[in-house]
């Protein structure tokens, strides 16, 4: 009897030094929030649509990075564009348009991963999804 206590033991430590390896890999990365910048994780739009709204915060980021995407339907990668709203209320596209990214972290530090450049402090601001809406990012600013 004892020695099936010490196995069940063991593999119950297994199996919790498993779920903690998981839970550390599944941790955001150092470089998904660079010093003095604010994070809004944003429920995509359809192609030139709105999803969640989101203020661009007065920090020491001037752009919208993404820095992390997951697509929820069928592929493992989308194309994300950046959308602000304009001073006379009209919704527009940053002039990158939309940008490739596979699901996972995107360092924040890649250029390729900037969505909009020198957004002002106040502006709205949302991501629509290229092949669908409902997709999961998030954007550091």
């Amino acid at each position: 009897m004892r020695r099936i206590r010490t196995i069940t033991l063991t593999s119950g430590a297994l199996a919790l030094a498993g779920l903690a390896a998981t839970c550390v890999a599944l941790a955001p990365t150092a470089s998904a929030a660079a010093q003095g910048c604010a994070v809004s994780v944003i429920e995509t739009g359809v192609y030139e649509g709105l999803g969640t709204i989101a203020t661009k915060a007065s920090s020491s980021c001037s752009d919208l990075n993404l820095t992390y995407s997951l697509n929820n339907n069928s592929r493992l990668y989308d194309y994300y564009g950046g959308r602000y709203k304009k001073s006379n209320g009209t919704w527009v596209t940053g002039s990158k348009g939309y940008v490739y990214a596979k699901d996972g972290d995107h360092d924040v530090n890649d250029s390729t991963f900037t969505l909009i450049t020198d957004l002002s402090p106040g502006a709205q601001f949302t991501v629509a999804s290229y092949h669908d809406g409902a997709d999961y990012v998030r954007i550091t600013h």
